[in-house]
């Protein structure tokens, strides 16, 4: 399985982006899948998940309200829409096929990046202010 990340680019503070994560294959249906990001000069850090049902979904603090995950499991693509931008939300944003099909679990298990097997080629975003 292959994940292609898409729809980075540079925005101004306030605008949004639309990420998408697109599988090779339809396997990445019955798994959960994660967005991380990596901002310059720091570590790489969860930002959303979402089970392969769609009912289990996990945000990070600083995106809650401003981005939604979502997935299309006919198409074999999950998105992330991201609204309202800020500079901080500037980074390589990844997204990882989780290593099991669970639809449970805490926040700590989803946001755990050792728990994702798969993972994809980043996509820039860059926000001005």
């Amino acid at each position: 399985v292959q994940l292609q990340a898409s729809g980075g680019g540079l925005v101004q503070a306030g605008d949004s982006l639309r990420l998408s994560c697109t599988a090779s294959s339809r396997t990445v249906d019955n798994y959960g899948v994660g967005w991380f990001r990596q901002a310059p000069g720091k570590g790489r850090e969860f930002v959303s998940s979402i089970s392969w049902n769609g009912n289990r979904i996990y945000y990070t603090d600083s995106v809650k309200g401003r981005f939604t995950i979502s997935r299309d499991n006919a198409v074999h693509t999950v998105s992330l829409q991201m609204n309202n931008l800020v500079p901080e939300d500037t980074a390589v944003y990844y997204c990882a096929v989780h290593r099991t099909s669970y639809i449970t679990g805490s926040y700590a298990y989803w946001s755990e990046e050792n728990n994702y097997a798969i993972w994809g080629r980043g996509t820039q975003v860059t926000v001005s202010s």
